[in-house]
């Protein structure tokens, strides 16, 4: 089928990807250095021929050098991840965002990869108040994780522009499911709540719970990473793409969604109550993406909205991680 290098492969996302394209046929190998990803998440699949597993980090550039040897593809999801992460430590979230990044560009181009596909972020949208959030239409950023962002943004701009290197950015609107993380200082939310549910305890919302966002189910994500790999339209490439559902969900529906499906599994879920603290800084109120770029240019169709999503990502948490 073809040869495909997957950086942070042992991620959330990144080990999703890995599983399925080896499923399609491809060769894939997986370059992660275990800072935020886990072993356990690519255990399956180490004695798959067509696996490899290169331990290494992508702010060495002989590293990145050395796993981009042979690809034809790269689908870049590296990265260190949160807003609040970046403000405790900016000076790192820009090593490896940044640098990094740039490592992988410059590499990818040496070795005359194909097509390069990165995963952006809508954090990139800062204080824009437009809704939905529409490509071409940003604001300033409201974190440093969010600058790092948008700066991958321009510099692959500027190596398709100035080195014929294929780029595609998709833009993650908060992505969920299967294999992500719920433990951690960093976790995302919907794993945290489910665990801390499974647990009866109670969650605890940033804000009154009226902050909404683009819940984005893992399957979504992949089919899109497919799409912008394999696109031959010349118009949808050398671009970004908001990665999402078109939706937006708030925080205390989110809640009430999770209470309902993890209560068929345990009716005492349905009692706990949520509690409510301060905003968190450099959260932005409402997130919500047009898909309709693509769309038309990628012929995207998401298969999950929000509640399908969730009933699988809960089936998946149950069956994995109930004590």
């Amino acid at each position: 089928m073809g040869t495909i290098l997957i950086t942070g492969g042992a991620g959330f996302i990144g080990s999703n990807l890995c599983e399925y394209f080896l499923k399609k046929g491809y060769s894939v190998t997986c370059l992660d250095n275990f800072s935020t990803g886990h072993r356990h998440n690519i255990d399956s699949l180490l004695d798959n021929p067509n696996f490899t597993l290169l331990e290494g980090d992508i702010r060495n550039f002989e590293t990145c050098a050395l796993a981009v040897q042979g690809k034809e593809y790269v689908l870049h999801q590296a990265a260190l991840g949160s807003v609040p992460r970046s403000i405790n430590d900016p000076i790192t979230s820009n090593d490896v965002n940044v640098s990094g990044f740039l490592n992988m560009l410059v590499a990818s181009r040496d070795a005359q990869v194909k097509r390069f596909v990165y995963a952006a972020s809508s954090s990139t949208y800062g204080d824009s108040t437009h809704l939905p959030k529409v490509e071409e239409v940003i604001g300033k950023p409201l974190s440093p994780y969010a600058i790092t962002k948008y700066v991958n943004e321009l510099y692959a701009d500027i190596f398709s522009k100035t080195y014929g290197l294929e780029c595609i950015g998709l833009r993650y609107f908060n992505v969920f499911g299967r294999k992500q993380d719920p433990n951690g200082a960093y976790a995302a939310v919907i794993p945290k709540f489910v665990m801390q549910l499974m647990q009866h305890e109670s969650p605890l919302i940033n804000g009154t719970g009226d902050f909404s966002r683009d819940f984005t189910y893992i399957d979504n994500v992949i089919q899109m990473n497919e799409l912008a790999m394999l696109a031959t339209n010349v118009n949808a490439i050398n671009t970004v793409y908001n990665t999402a559902v078109g939706d937006r969900t708030t925080l205390n529906e989110l809640v009430s969604y999770l209470k309902e499906f993890l209560s068929e599994k345990d009716p005492a879920i349905a009692d706990i109550q949520v509690l409510y603290g301060p905003n968190r800084a450099g959260d932005i109120p409402h997130s919500l993406a047009s898909i309709a770029k693509a769309q038309k240019l990628l012929d995207y169709n998401p298969t999950h909205k929000i509640r399908e999503g969730i009933k699988e990502a809960v089936q998946w948490y149950w069956n994995n991680l109930k004590e």
